[in-house]
């Protein structure tokens, strides 16, 4: 991996724990997630118009993708109405990759390396830490659940989207067409559960909301180019550094507590899931 390759992943990993953030930062992170959703819409269809045509198989794999795409969102914003990003996060981004492991190695026909086996102790170690402060800092424990739902629907949304974009041809237009599902089915979500109330009616939420949907296209995008590019699980390990990104901004910006426990617990999920994925 050259030097402009490893700088651009850690760029698109700090995107990723960027949106996050934004969405943190609203007053309503429901409505600035929906917001984010519109958005989504138009940058999902200028990507379809610019590459080619998905096979129809494809089209259930993209409708069950945007379904679980809503339930991410939704325990996310839960959980971030509940805690703060840098206990969030970790937990939500940390515990998906082992929930696919796991599932992989239990149902499909995914061989597990010992390192992985090791990786995935490391994580599930790593959480249980981060999930202890909660209860020793007297943390809201509801954030747990919703964090560990949002990190559910992030593994199978994984599953799916792996299947699908094998069987679309077009793998870049598969992930746009989840994109515009995504945004469809979150945003209509929202509003027969929240009413028109749950859409934001000031510049500065649609400003952050649309930033943080640019900045979730780019993490994505970036990713994907790497790939293309170096190692494909070398890019994916270092992408997990947006863990610590988070973390680090929920401290800095945020002025979220710190204790050498989370920081602990943190570094630990990073490792797990670098294990993992190399």
């Amino acid at each position: 991996m050259s030097l402009g390759i490893f700088l651009a992943v850690l760029g698109a990993a700090f995107l990723h724990a960027l949106w996050n953030a934004l969405i943190k930062m609203g007053t309503s992170k429901v409505g600035g997630m929906v917001i984010l959703s519109i958005v989504e819409v138009p940058i999902g269809l200028a990507v379809v118009l610019l590459t080619p045509a998905i096979d129809r198989a494809a089209i259930p794999w993209v409708i069950a993708a945007g379904c679980t795409h809503f339930a991410y969102k939704f325990f996310l914003t839960y959980a971030y109405d509940r805690g703060d990003l840098s206990r969030v996060y970790p937990i939500a981004r940390g515990a998906a990759p082992m929930i696919v492991a796991v599932f992989g190695a239990a149902f499909l026909t995914d061989a597990v390396t010992q390192q992985e086996y090791i990786g995935i102790a490391v994580v599930a170690a790593g959480i249980l830490l981060m999930a202890r402060g909660v209860f020793t800092s007297g943390e809201d424990r509801k954030l747990l659940p919703f964090a560990l739902g949002s990190a559910c629907a992030t593994a199978t949304y994984t599953l799916i989207d792996g299947m699908g974009a094998r069987v679309s041809g077009s793998p870049a237009a598969y992930v746009a067409w989840v994109f515009v599902a995504d945004g469809v089915f979150f945003t209509l979500g929202m509003l027969a559960l929240r009413g028109w109330d749950v859409i934001p009616r000031n510049w500065q939420a649609w400003r952050m909301g649309s930033f943080a949907s640019a900045a979730s296209y780019g993490a994505y995008a970036v990713s994907i180019w790497a790939m293309t590019t170096a190692p494909i699980a070398v890019v994916a390990a270092l992408r997990e550094t947006s863990i610590l990104f988070a973390v680090l901004i929920g401290w800095l910006i945020f002025g979220e507590k710190m204790t050498g426990e989370k920081a602990v617990a943190a570094l630990i999920i990073v490792a797990g899931v670098m294990l993992t994925r190399l």
